[in-house]
């Protein structure tokens, strides 16, 4: 599916598939969630990464039930303590949550896979939270990863919209170009069930480490902890930017 590059002639020839023209006002009258803010009081999970400090991350339970579930219940089990990063990549993305280390293992809180679900309300911009899987959101499991990424420009976003037919709104394009991320990601293959409200500098700090052919860390980065926990209405900080006076980055 072709997103509208232009106006007039342009948009009359994309817009004579109906369907397509449908969708497209559809999609545009959605907001993007990824930078909603918690409730005080209401639960957040978060990550105590072992010498470096707290990814703190609000879920989107209204959205994705059982995505949110899966990762809230994990958590609460131990599931995820004492597990490494087992892969990071400058300007991608950190993953984790795999009980064997190399991308290969982990469940879900139900055994085996889950289908987590898909809003085209969240997206891959920096923080966001989602499910690694082997072949769609049918194959989701334990194993997570956090965005990073730079910004990007309207030549990128057309040349994945043309590859792959993922449309995106003007809010989305507008949050890329300004904060980056991995909008190659979008359209469906992904479930994004959360978004990091502090901590993300540890994520790029993270993503930036020494690792071997395999992305794999060659000093491990250990989660010695992940937490289910109550938003105390403490300061959020979204985008990468927010970090900039603290020199994080």
């Amino acid at each position: 599916m072709k997103k509208i590059l232009a106006a007039g002639a342009a948009a009359v020839l994309l817009c004579a598939s109906l369907t397509g023209c449908a969708k497209h006002v559809e999609l545009e009258e959605l907001p993007v969630l990824n930078y909603t803010a918690p409730a005080e009081g209401e639960d957040i999970v978060v990550i105590h990464v072992r010498d470096r400090g707290d990814i703190k991350i609000k879920l989107f339970p209204d959205l994705l039930p059982e995505a949110c579930e899966n990762f809230t219940e994990l958590a609460k089990s131990g599931y995820y303590d004492e597990l490494i990063f087992h892969r990071t990549s400058a300007n991608f993305m950190i993953q984790g949550g795999d009980p064997k280390g190399d991308g290969t293992g982990g469940e879900s809180t139900w055994g085996g896979s889950f289908d987590g679900g898909y809003t085209p309300q969240l997206i891959h911009v920096p923080g966001a939270v989602a499910y690694a899987n082997s072949n769609g959101t049918a194959t989701d499991g334990s194993q997570f990863y956090i965005v990073t990424g730079d910004s990007v420009d309207d030549a990128y976003l057309n040349m994945i919209t043309e590859r792959s037919g993922t449309y995106f709104t003007e809010e989305a394009k507008g949050l890329y170009k300004q904060y980056g991320g991995t909008p190659h990601l979008d359209g469906g293959n992904y479930t994004v069930f959360g978004q990091v409200i502090d901590g993300l500098d540890i994520v790029y700090d993270i993503s930036m480490v020494k690792t071997d052919a395999n992305d794999k860390p060659l000093d491990a980065v250990y989660m010695d902890s992940v937490t289910v926990e109550q938003y105390d209405g403490s300061e959020i900080r979204w985008y990468p930017t927010d970090y900039a006076a603290d020199g994080a980055q």
